[in-house]
């Protein structure tokens, strides 16, 4: 079997962090599936989603170190032939990745203790995203 649900949600631009798993976990609750798998994928290359522990030091954190490790700049390529100011976006997007999977196990999302399933968006600019999950099971 198989069940697909589509969230929205509204960003404030770089950087800002939502957590997903309430929308993750009604999804799987309505799907009936019991037992399978859970894809969370953002429709976008300049936003991502992942897991992590989704505190206010780690939700810091995790854009911090992205701007480290891929830096806002005018000198990437995208830069170059577009000039919109978001290269590094789409760098650190497909950096993390622009889908999870979860394992779905008694009709839940099986996700620890400490686990969220966020979106993190990455562009320099306020977006409305579009979150497809997609559950597979039985």
């Amino acid at each position: 079997m198989i069940h697909q649900s589509t969230v929205s949600l509204s960003t404030s631009g770089h950087g800002d962090i939502h957590d997903l798993s309430e929308e993750l976990r009604k999804v799987v609750g309505s799907s009936g599936i019991s037992t399978g798998t859970a894809n969370v994928f953002v429709v976008g290359s300049t936003a991502a989603v992942g897991t992590i522990e989704l505190e206010p030091g780690l939700a810091r954190d995790l854009p911090e170190l992205l701007d480290r490790l891929v830096p806002p700049s005018r000198m990437y390529g995208h830069e170059r032939a577009w000039h919109d100011g978001n290269g590094h976006s789409h760098l650190q997007a497909t950096w993390l990745g622009p889908s999870v999977t979860i394992a779905v196990t008694g009709g839940e999302p099986a996700l620890g203790t400490w686990q969220q399933v966020f979106l993190l968006e990455c562009d320099v600019k306020p977006r409305r995203r579009s979150v497809v999950i997609t559950v597979n099971g039985e």
